[in-house]
Parts: structure tokens; C-alpha cells; sequence
């Protein structure tokens, strides 16, 4: 017997684990998203009910599809169903468990996608669906008040049922359209937490990744975002030392580094290279593996890397996009030219990676006042309390810095 508690953990680890799989099962016998959804969370109500006095079962995703499946079974019996919908036989025959009835999240993922849905909400539709995230979350995330967010979110749901829209993967000809929007959303569903991404969370959605890649073979940019995907988590482990300090990324321990994720990316990376259509991900993905090539005390190839993010920008133009290739061309050109593409850059005044940037090339330039002025204005956009601290820590160090620079001034006059 287990109490409460670790009821309730073993339930939300199984939530976190499985969510979008269960959900994916469930809405393929019907089409019906809400109806799945509200037998998915009677079935986490009761787990936390009866697993504290029964005990928690050996397959708990086999025992919550189970309890979610009887739920709407006894649904589809009721009067209130009988009177509306006519009866489908095959409902009465859904007993197989989640291992042999197959991973369904990519025709989910491509229902969410069909042109029946509204463009702006494919990717909202599917981070709730397939990957979890709450009306509030993704409104948060799109800048669009939770409560319309949930409101936009239940009209797609009842068009998917309306329309029935088609639960299949479609014909190779179609599927590059239809697979673009879904590569969006793992992508959204990854950079939203990224890199404070829980480790369950994380390889749900590395998972996620590398199903599209493995059922769509050859896309180049499923490839490519799985590729990104392992790539930047593999570096997550050194982003932060031992005490929970901040490690930008030039000082990291490249031995900290998760090799077996840096082994798969290369993996998906060859694997789009092979197909030999280059796109936004896969450019994404080259510039990881650049980062994850660099050894111990070690450069990075920096006229590469800039090639790389200029290809970058005039593919696929964004506000980080553009901070990144300036943080690199300063590199190569010198601070002066990395903080003249900053002074062109429109739309990043609350954009904390510019502010960051910008602050270390002000102090690179021996510019101290405007770089304490960068420095205050990073640390309060920062969300991410290592980070915080980190830039905390420059800016009270500048003073310092600056006596220093002072004194090298006045021994070189002298000599």
C-alpha cells in the first residue's frame, strides 16, 4: 500500500510519461478530443483514489487506458448517447492495451495539422493535445490571454469531430505540408521550457521528435529537429556547475556533455544530409554540432559558425536569429561590428539574449556605464534564476574590471 503522496507522484509521473500516447489511443476510435480528454482525467481522478488502498499497478498506462476506455464505454450505453449518436459495434471491442495497439501521436500530431484547422491554432492544438500544456501555458507562450486560448482551443476539438477529420498518416505527396506545422509545435513545445525543460518532459519530447523522424524518413527537417533536439539537450548537463552556478556556454566542460545524445543528433544530422534538401532545422541542428565540436580548451571554427547563422537568418529571419549572428560576427569582426548589427535590430527591446549580448560587448569595448546600464536591464528580463545570478555577478563586477583596465592604460603610457 502506498499513501497519498506517492499516489499522487506515481499518477502525474504516468501523466507526464504517457498523456499524449493515452490521448492519441483514445480520440483514434472516435475523433472526439474533449470526450477523450474528460476520460483521461477520470481515470487520473480515480488512480488517485484507489491506488493509495489498492496499490499502484505493475502497467499503470495499461490500467489508465483501461479505466478511460470503461468510462466512455459506459457513456456510449447511457440514454443520453443512445438518443444522439448511432451505434458503432467496433466501440464495444477496445481492449487492447497501449503496447500492441501502437504509438497513435503522429496521426494525432497531423490531425491537428489539416487544413480544416485555423493556421494560428494548429500548433496551440496539438502542445495541448499530443504534448500536454494548458490553455494558460500556451497562452502565456503566444501572447494570447488564457481564456480565449481555451475557448479557441474547444472549437478546434468539436470541428475535429465535426468534420471528421481524418485519423491517418496521409499519402508521401501531402505529407511535407501537413508535417511542417507539427515539426512547429515539437519545436514550440521544446524552446518554451528550454533549458529549465524537465528531464521527463525532455525525452517525451525528444521521443516525440524522433517518432516523426522514424515514420517520416524522408524529411530532411524531421531529421534536422530531432538532431537540434539532442544536440542542445546534451549540453544541458554543463550548463551549471556543482554549486548551481551558471556556466556560460565557452567556459563548459565539453566532458559533462551527454555523448550518446551528441551520437544521435550526428546520427539525424547524416541523415538529412542525405535526403539534400537544407532547411531551418537542419541549419539549427549544424550550428549545435558545431558548438558540440569544440574540445576541451578548444576554439570553435568562427567563420564557419557565421556562415552558418548567415544562412540562418535569410532562411528563416528571427529576433534570436539575429542577436545570435551578432554575438558571433563579434568574434570574428570585433566587438564593434557585433554591436552595430545589435543597433539595426527591431523588436528585441524586451529580449533578454540582446540585452546579455549587448552588455558583454559594451564591456568588451571598455564602455562600463552603458554596460552596467545592459546588465541591469538583462537581469531583469532573466526568468532563469542561474542565469540571474550570473549577470548579477558581471554587472557587480564591472568596477573591478574597469580599475583593471585603468591600470593597464596608465603602464602603457608610461612606457
Amino acid at each position: 500500500m502506498v499513501d497519498a503522496e506517492q499516489a499522487r507522484d506515481r499518477a502525474e509521473a504516468a501523466a507526464r510519461a504517457c498523456y499524449g500516447r493515452l490521448l492519441a489511443m483514445l480520440v483514434a476510435e472516435n475523433h472526439d478530443v474533449a470526450a477523450a480528454e474528460d476520460a483521461l482525467a477520470d481515470a487520473f481522478e480515480r488512480a488517485l483514489r484507489t491506488w493509495p488502498v489498492d496499490g499502484v499497478p505493475q502497467r499503470p498506462e495499461a490500467w489508465l487506458l483501461t479505466v478511460a476506455r470503461n468510462r466512455r464505454r459506459d457513456y456510449w450505453r447511457s440514454a443520453a448517447w443512445r438518443t444522439s449518436v448511432p451505434l458503432d459495434p467496433q466501440l464495444d471491442d477496445l481492449a487492447a492495451p497501449p503496447s500492441e495497439a501502437g504509438d497513435r501521436r503522429l496521426e494525432l500530431l497531423l490531425v491537428c495539422a489539416h487544413e480544416a484547422i485555423p493556421p494560428a491554432m494548429r500548433t496551440p492544438l496539438m502542445l495541448n493535445t499530443v504534448l500536454g500544456y494548458t490553455a494558460e501555458q500556451i497562452g502565456r507562450a503566444f501572447a494570447v490571454p488564457p481564456t480565449t486560448m481555451a475557448s479557441r482551443l474547444v472549437r478546434c476539438k468539436k470541428r475535429i469531430v465535426r468534420d471528421r477529420i481524418p485519423f491517418a498518416v496521409p499519402e508521401d505527396h501531402e505529407l511535407p505540408d501537413r508535417l511542417a506545422p507539427v515539426l512547429e509545435a515539437i519545436y514550440g513545445a521544446f524552446s518554451i521550457e528550454w533549458p529549465n525543460l524537465p528531464r521527463a518532459r525532455q525525452a517525451l519530447i525528444l521521443g516525440l521528435g524522433e517518432v516523426v523522424a522514424d515514420v517520416a524518413p524522408t524529411s530532411a527537417e524531421a531529421h534536422g529537429l530531432a538532431a537540434f533536439m539532442c544536440l542542445s539537450s546534451a549540453r544541458l548537463a554543463g550548463r551549471v556547475d556543482a554549486d548551481g552556478r551558471y556556466v556560460p556556454l565557452p567556459e563548459q566542460d565539453p566532458d559533462s556533455w551527454d555523448a550518446s545524445l551528441i551520437s544521435r543528433g550526428h546520427s539525424h544530422l547524416r541523415d538529412a544530409h542525405r535526403i539534400g534538401e537544407p532547411g531551418r532545422f537542419q541549419l539549427e541542428a549544424a550550428i549545435a554540432a558545431m558548438h558540440c565540436a569544440r574540445m576541451p580548451g578548444g576554439e570553435v571554427d568562427w567563420p564557419v559558425l557565421r556562415r552558418l547563422h548567415v544562412s540562418l537568418q535569410r532562411l528563416a529571419p528571427t529576433v534570436g536569429g539575429a542577436v545570435a549572428l551578432a554575438a558571433v560576427v563579434a568574434e570574428t569582426d570585433g566587438p564593434r561590428a557585433g554591436l552595430d548589427l545589435l543597433d539595426q535590430l527591431d523588436g528585441a527591446d524586451r529580449y533578454q539574449p540582446a540585452w546579455s549580448t549587448r552588455a558583454s560587448l559594451l564591456e568588451r569595448l571598455g564602455r562600463w556605464d552603458e554596460a552596467a546600464a545592459a546588465y541591469e536591464r538583462a537581469v531583469s528580463l532573466s526568468t532563469d534564476q542561474a542565469e540571474r545570478d550570473h549577470l548579477t555577478r558581471r554587472r557587480d563586477g564591472l568596477a573591478e574590471r574597469r580599475c583593471a583596465d585603468d591600470s593597464a592604460d596608465s603602464r602603457d603610457r608610461v612606457i
